[in-house]
């Protein structure tokens, strides 16, 4: 998969704006990056798109600017000029896909029946884009059409939104969704960056989904571990369950029968998807122990530590 693919896909959500004013360009991009989503997908269908992509372009460096609804090889050259990363195009048109390719820029032109992605898989591509997604059948659609074609992913935009956009991101030949419910034109139009940066931020949390999964107590060996797990048990019904090293009450609730990582003990946060999750917390700054990583014998990412403690507390990330 090009690099460029793999990060949207680390990020999950391509936010799609059409933008009438290039003021609003730097505004909007500085409230996607502080909201969480560093991408952008500036399309094409007004005056504004080209000098817009090239603010964000220059004054955001680390977003992945790109430009949709293009329709020509003459559009893909200003696109590329003005800075933009990748393309996305409603449809699939050969010649489009043809010039990107040779050029080496990264194109998601739009599918929505088997006849277009086996036109796609002929031109080389891996992914592409699904368009209009709800309307073309949405998530059952893509799953039904992918069987036949195990390589092939897809990024659905048109009509996912904050409800529906797990269901797309649950199934592992989805590499992102393009969505625009976080940058409404009217809230655009009115200079409401604060909200979208807010609604922003509400769909990276809504995406990745944490939630406390644990606590891990230490303790300093097996009997007094089984006192601990025990005492939950009597007091409020979590019954125990003895492994190698630890014992649980419940499910909340997990006793170390030997002092484990941090003071006091660990906190373990569950997340929808552990790849993306990490990708937005380092993002953030959060340093991870590489160290402490699990993965399944698929070589997925299951676990890891961060390398910090929070307030005396080992913190991991779980793959729910």
């Amino acid at each position: 998969m090009n690099p460029i693919v793999e990060e949207i896909s680390k990020i999950g959500i391509v936010p799609v704006i059409a933008l009438d004013d290039v003021k609003d360009a730097k505004p909007l991009a500085e409230a996607l990056c502080k909201g969480g989503l560093p991408c952008a997908e500036v399309t094409f269908r007004t005056d504004a798109a080209e000098e817009s992509i090239r603010v964000m372009a220059q004054e955001f460096p680390e977003m992945l600017v790109g430009a949709g609804t293009v329709l020509t090889t003459e559009q893909v050259d200003r696109a590329i000029g003005a800075g933009a990363k990748f393309i996305v195009s409603p449809g699939l048109n050969p010649k489009v896909v043809s010039y990107c390719l040779e050029k080496n820029v990264p194109i998601l032109p739009g599918t929505s029946n088997p006849s277009d992605v086996e036109a796609a898989i002929e031109l080389g591509l891996e992914v592409v884009k699904f368009f209009p997604a709800e309307q073309a059948g949405g998530i059952n659609m893509i799953k039904a059409m992918s069987a036949p074609y195990t390589k092939m992913k897809f990024m659905p935009t048109g009509g996912v939104n904050a409800n529906n956009l797990k269901d797309y991101l649950d199934f592992n030949k989805i590499v992102a969704c393009g969505g625009s419910w976080m940058v409404k034109k009217d809230l655009v139009s009115a200079g409401k960056f604060d909200e979208i940066e807010a609604l922003t931020r509400e769909a990276v949390n809504k995406m990745l989904g944490f939630e406390l999964r644990h606590i891990g107590i230490n303790e300093t060996d097996e009997d007094s571990a089984d006192k601990t797990a025990s005492a939950f048990e009597a007091i409020f019904g979590m019954t125990k369950k003895a492994g190698n090293s630890s014992i649980f009450a419940g499910t909340a609730v997990e006793v170390m029968k030997t002092p484990y990582l941090g003071a006091h003990g660990h906190i373990a946060i569950g997340t929808n998807y552990i790849e993306r999750a990490v990708y937005h917390l380092e993002r953030q700054g959060v340093v991870f122990d590489e160290g402490t990583a699990k993965k399944d014998d698929k070589g997925n990412l299951k676990a890891i530590y961060l390398k910090d403690e929070i307030g005396g507390f080992a913190v991991h990330l779980v793959q729910k």
